[in-house]
């Protein structure tokens, strides 16, 4: 049976809570037990970076989420379960395949975009703030999955670009260098439930609403005596939906509670009681894992161990398939340039049309330089033959259907007319 590589990457910035529990360590820590799936599961601290500027809370982070996702059952001896910084190839297939990635691509990526809109709204200019890091986030996120041969990524909607650039990013090495790099997938599970905070919005450390995942019994009554509720008394029915404390219950209980809970609201359950139905079934499930999680954060060296180990099993592939690349690119001994003999001529790079699907649903296409520049894109098609018809028609007209096709091609900053017509003459000269 061939296997399947899963990865998942978790920024170390902030206390684990309820969400992350549902939305991401529950269900991984589940897929980890599926046969014929080998995990990843890593610490992003090198993430975190572009983020968060204080050392104490990164380190701190580390340690919670590092005990939170052992304390949840997550196997160290069945996974690889590492800290991003303890793996030094990862930041030199950063530079490696930073130096295939067209700046164009990384202009489109929606993080960088979304702070660029938010400084121009304020009347700044449009990077003010803006730091390399965040810039480069998502070639660091490539090197990540492709370093380890991911097959399947699981994120949310919102990362799903991020996938694709990965994708073109080792499509653009391929190109040159062989193939090297596995093409990764995104999995998105529509079905993963997303818990509302304190205040009805998404549980989110971005508006401070959320309920700590490992919090003391005491805490956790109090928080969610806090929930936000409508002002219905005793005995008036009450509605599940948008019901913040409906949908937390839910996502901890068997259907035959939600199911009671449901009806108990129709028969207009107190709040307060409904509260107290949470807390102990909330508490159900946190209170074994926050004994073993309380036993880990008091002995970080065993949290530090397991890391360090996982990092071994990690540098294990990541050190020969670094060594493989480097040679791939010409970083080379010296000694066996000398020695080697006469090695086949390297097969001529050619420029390529690349057709993608981005997060609006729309369907877009690039033409890539030989050297993996961005040198055209296109806007977005409603359906994927439209997209294919106008590479189509480029391929075999050229600079006629350059002119024809021009209000759906957007404009590259630093690429000229006669560099894209060099490119689709090279094209059909292949054919």
């Amino acid at each position: 049976m061939s296997t399947t590589r899963f990865l998942t990457g978790i920024t170390t910035t902030g206390t684990p809570h309820l969400g992350n529990f549902v939305g991401s360590i529950r269900p991984a820590v589940a897929a980890s037990h599926t046969p014929g799936v080998e995990s990843f599961y890593f610490l992003a601290d090198y993430h975190a970076l572009i983020k968060c500027e204080d050392p104490l809370r990164i380190q701190r982070s580390t340690l919670e989420i590092a005990a939170s996702w052992l304390a949840a059952g997550l196997n160290p001896e069945q996974v690889t379960f590492y800290r991003q910084s303890d793996i030094p190839e990862i930041p030199e297939l950063n530079w490696l395949l930073s130096c295939v990635t067209g700046k164009g691509l990384l202009n489109r990526a929606h993080a960088y975009k979304a702070s660029q809109d938010k400084n121009l709204a304020a009347g700044r200019d449009g990077d003010e703030g803006v730091t390399a890091g965040l810039f480069m986030y998502p070639v660091l996120m490539g090197a990540d999955i492709l370093m380890f041969k991911a097959h399947k990524v699981p994120v949310g909607r919102d990362q799903i670009q991020h996938i694709e650039m990965a994708r073109d990013i080792a499509s653009s090495f391929n190109h040159l260098y062989g193939e090297h790099f596995v093409l990764p997938e995104a999995v998105v599970d529509d079905n993963v439930a997303t818990l509302p905070g304190l205040d009805g919005r998404k549980m989110s450390k971005s508006y401070d609403n959320t309920i700590p995942l490992f919090s003391s019994r005491a805490q956790l009554q109090k928080l969610i005596g806090g929930l936000l509720t409508d002002s219905r008394l005793p005995g008036e029915a009450k509605e599940v939906e948008g019901s913040a404390l409906f949908q937390i219950y839910q996502a901890f209980a068997t259907e035959h509670e939600t199911a009671a809970l449901r009806q108990a609201y129709a028969d207009g359950i107190a709040w307060g009681e409904a509260k107290q139905l949470l807390l102990e079934r909330v508490d159900q499930v946190i209170a074994p894992m926050r004994a073993e999680y309380e036993a880990l954060i008091a002995d970080p060296a065993r949290i530090e161990r397991t890391l360090l180990a996982g990092a071994e099993r990690a540098r294990a592939l990541a050190t020969p398939f670094i060594r493989e690349l480097r040679h791939a690119v010409g970083l080379r001994s010296l000694v066996q340039v000398a020695s080697a003999a006469p090695a086949k001529a390297a097969k001529v790079a050619k420029p390529a049309f690349k057709q993608y699907r981005e997060a609006d649903g729309q369907f877009y296409f690039k033409l890539l330089a030989a050297d993996g520049r961005l040198l055209l894109q296109s806007t977005g098609f409603t359906a994927p033959k439209e997209a294919g018809q106008a590479i189509a028609r480029l391929q075999q007209q050229g600079e006629v259907a350059l002119a024809d096709l021009a209000g759906q091609l957007a404009p590259v900053a630093g690429v000229t007319a006669p560099d894209v017509a060099a490119a689709l003459q090279a094209l059909r000269a292949e054919d």
